[in-house]
């Protein structure tokens, strides 16, 4: 895919009245610091006719000026504290085009070539990047990234729609809640209830010895694979885990146990090996008192479902249906109030702890999962409907799996799951299978 950049310039906050101070920060939340320090991108796809380039980078400037933490910069203040500077120095604005039409061009799933329809993810300044690429027959991609220490994928998506809104004309609606550095305090005296260490939290000597060692030396092509799941199979697996309740259990946590027992088996990992999963846990529901969903920033921790390979795969789906429904379970209030705890103390530095969200290209034998499924990335409209396809970017982590609900607005669920190439046809056998 030959793509042409145009054009590439910096897009500021617009006001409508006086411009606020950019002398002011904002520190980052403890949920803000233990998240992928990295851009995170996806991919939108527009039928014609669309909005001009100059409307969508208006309607940008707009957002922007309620969204002031994406327009900023990542920093240290004198105490040494991470923060966001609010001073408006503003996001990437790129245009291309593209000398072919969309359909010629548009891969079904993520590959290498998708990296060209966004800007790069690497050694950026800027917290938020567009890239919109227009092509013969009048049709647009919307590449998009942001980074993830500023904002959790439900903060993100309520972004996106306002975007829309303020390219349309609207008003911004629900206004974002600005609070991560006053809503997360730690109590007194602080209760810490659980252990955090090596769940949100590890020994820094450690961080730096698994980057180097174990599956990371692994030299196999790594390609993403899209599993289409119809509501029709989903509804079959979901009995099939559910017999006898009441209540079957979700789609989405049949969903990835299936995916869980499919995956293991595809990489052919031997019975006695443990295997986890990495699940998001969104925290505004959680919480007691519920924290409001406009609020802006990180609100997730995880839930580590785990099991011996040879029962995940022997015993029947509902074994691990039930063991993630019980570990999500348990990431409650009490559990998010004695992380905040945790987090706020001086037990970071003196032990010298660092985040676990150490991005590693190679996972197995576990698995990490962001569910999109409930965030409303599909309602992005710049005033000529809703886009027709959407997905996330090329990132060839193995075992990093993406669900999102299906761009035909059926119910369907689409899973993009990287994998070993030398795995993918043992994958492809399973990956239907009820068994």
């Amino acid at each position: 895919m030959k793509i042409t950049i145009e054009s590439s310039r910096v897009v500021k906050p617009i006001y409508n009245g006086n411009a606020p101070s950019t002398n002011h920060h904002v520190r980052l939340s403890v949920f803000d610091k233990i998240t992928s320090d990295m851009h995170i991108a996806v991919i939108y796809a527009f039928n014609p006719p669309t909005p001009s380039n100059i409307a969508i980078k208006e309607g940008l400037s707009k957002v922007l000026a309620e969204y002031r933490e994406f327009a900023g910069r990542l920093g240290e203040d004198p105490e040494g504290n991470s923060v966001i500077f609010l001073n408006d120095r503003g996001v990437r604005f790129v245009e291309a085009t593209v000398n072919s039409k969309l359909r010629n061009m548009l891969p079904s799933k993520p590959t290498k070539e998708t990296q060209s329809l966004h800007p790069s993810l690497y050694g950026v300044e800027e917290l938020v990047q567009v890239q919109l690429t227009r092509f013969t027959c009048g049709s647009l991609i919307v590449g998009f990234t942001a980074h993830h220490q500023v904002a959790d994928g439900h903060a993100t998506s309520k972004f996106l729609v306002a975007w829309g809104l303020a390219t349309r004309g609207f008003a911004i609606d629900p206004i974002p809640l600005h609070a991560r550095d006053t809503l997360f305090k730690p109590r007194d005296p602080p209760l810490i209830q659980y252990d955090h260490h090596n769940i949100e939290y590890m020994n820094d000597k450690y961080a730096k010895t698994m980057s180097i060692t174990g599956h990371e030396s692994n030299e196999q092509e790594i390609v993403i694979h899209k599993m289409h799941f119809t509501n029709e199979f989903i509804s079959k697996l979901r009995a099939k885990a559910s017999v006898g309740l009441s209540k079957p259990y979700s789609r989405f946590e049949t969903i990835l146990a299936h995916l869980w027992r499919v995956i293991s088996k595809a990489r052919g990992l031997l019975g006695d090996e443990t295997t986890k999963i990495s699940i998001s846990v969104n925290g505004c529901m959680r919480m007691d008192p519920k924290v409001p969903k406009e609020y802006f920033g990180n609100l997730v921790l995880w839930a580590y479902p785990r099991s011996k390979v040879r029962d995940l795969i022997n015993r029947p789906l509902r074994f691990a249906v039930e063991l993630i429904r019980a570990e999500v379970t348990k990431v409650n209030d009490s559990y998010f109030k004695s992380f905040i705890d945790f987090a706020s103390s001086d037990i970071i530095s003196k032990e010298g702890l660092v985040s676990t969200a150490v991005t590693k290209k190679i996972l197995s034998p576990d698995l990490k999962v962001d569910s999109w499924l409930t965030f409303p990335f599909f309602d992005l409209d710049f005033g000529s409907g809703n886009p027709y396809y959407f997905m996330p970017t090329y990132i060839p982590y193995e075992g990093m799996l993406f669900l999102l609900p299906s761009y035909l607005g059926d119910g369907s669920i689409d899973a993009f799951v990287p994998v070993f190439k030398d795995n993918l046809d043992t994958l492809k056998m399973y990956c239907y299978s009820l068994d």
